[in-house]
């Protein structure tokens, strides 16, 4: 009983490895997309920051600053 016990085990312990490699192989595309959107999310960002150091500017603020 406990030998098969310990097999099956070991059987969802492979399988749950295999998986892991699977989705690792495959996470590529995915990290790609999220590379992608965090660079937006910085760039506008960005955008904004120098839009409002812009309005500053423009009103002669003390502070440039955002």
């Amino acid at each position: 009983m406990k030998n098969l016990k310990f097999l099956e085990v070991l059987k969802m312990t492979v399988i749950a490895a295999f998986a892991c490699s699977v989705i690792a192989c495959t996470g590529g595309e995915a990290e790609d997309a999220g590379e992608k959107i965090d660079e937006a999310v910085t760039d506008a960002g960005n955008a904004v920051e120098d839009a409002c150091e812009k309005v500053k500017e423009g009103v002669e603020a003390e502070d440039d600053d955002c």
